[in-house]
């Protein structure tokens, strides 16, 4: 363990920043043997929904010249299942790595009956919200995009728990700090910034969508400077809450933007599906920078970043 890259965040204790994304790590499990999981500050699940999600029709994933889109359609095994199957095998071989389930709904009272239903297994450190699903309740607007909507969810999902709670928010919000302030005012300790930007690819001989169920969400390099500037905006508009940045990291460089943004973690998303072991690749690279740089803690360069003069 490297003293430089710990990082204390909700009272919980990370080796070091570096998490992987949701999504791209199952439950754990599915990377042991293929990825040193205890070298990492921790994994955010897959989803887990109240009952089980079978995903969408295939092709869920493409890649394209910029990046990745996907349309898996959170599919998991329901909460029961990762109660009973997932969480008890990353209670008893993850010892390091600190565990945030991702949690999403079809209706708000879902992510509370989720919260609710995982709360007390062992080895879960904390829960993060996905908001960016659909409401049924409301035609299908992000629960995100909708206040109060969000309030009760947060609202809900807090009275569920004592354990850390990030709600992760879409990049298309037109006002992800008014989102945010929603979020925590309702009782989140933090926000994740952020999720796959929605986009379209076309098959032009086909001339119809490449993914089975159409649309989707636009994993890519290019989102990088987008969350930078939302972690730097919410950072500075909310100071002392925690922001998990995610976008486009791939390389130390990527997750040192973040963190002199104002990032107190930074998630790895469709780096690690391309490349499993880029986290540890990450980890190592910021350990050296700090050296190199003099640097005895991260928390000394978090949030540095100097804005021009006007």
């Amino acid at each position: 363990m490297n003293d430089a890259l710990q990082t204390t965040v909700a009272g919980l204790r990370f080796a070091n920043p570096v998490l992987l994304a949701s999504g791209t790590a199952g439950y754990g499990r599915e990377l042991a043997g293929i990825v040193d999981l205890e070298s990492l500050g921790g994994l955010v699940t897959k989803a887990v929904s109240v009952e089980p999600r079978h995903g969408n029709a295939a092709p869920r994933v493409w890649d394209f010249d910029g990046g990745m889109i996907n349309a898996v359609g959170l599919a998991n095994p329901g909460v029961e299942a990762v109660r009973a199957d997932a969480l008890p095998w990353i209670a008893a071989h993850l010892k390091q790595p600190r565990v945030l389930v991702n949690v999403v709904g079809r209706v708000l009272e879902d992510y509370a009956e989720v919260v609710a239903g995982l709360d007390a297994a062992a080895g879960v450190d904390g829960f993060e919200l996905n908001v960016s699903c659909p409401n049924t309740k409301k035609g299908g607007l992000e629960f995100g995009a909708d206040a109060d909507a969000l309030r009760a969810l947060v609202t809900r999902a807090r009275a569920a728990t004592n354990r850390a709670l990030f709600v992760k928010l879409s990049p298309s919000l037109p006002d992800v700090v008014a989102t945010a302030r929603a979020a925590v005012e309702s009782g989140a300790t933090g926000v994740t910034l952020f999720n796959t930007m929605p986009g379209l690819i076309v098959d032009v001989e086909a001339r119809a969508p490449v993914l089975g169920f159409g649309s989707g969400g636009v994993s890519s390099p290019a989102l990088l400077p987008v969350a930078a500037l939302a972690v730097h905006r919410v950072t500075r508009a909310l100071p002392g809450v925690p922001v998990i940045g995610a976008g486009g990291v791939s390389t130390a460089n990527h997750a040192l933007q973040l963190i002199i943004a104002g990032a107190s973690l930074v998630a790895l998303g469709a780096a690690s599906m391309a490349d499993p072991r880029t986290a540890e690749r990450v980890v190592r690279d910021l350990a050296c920078w700090c050296e190199q740089h003099g640097v005895r803690s991260l928390d000394d360069v978090r949030g540095t970043l100097t804005w021009p003069s006007s």
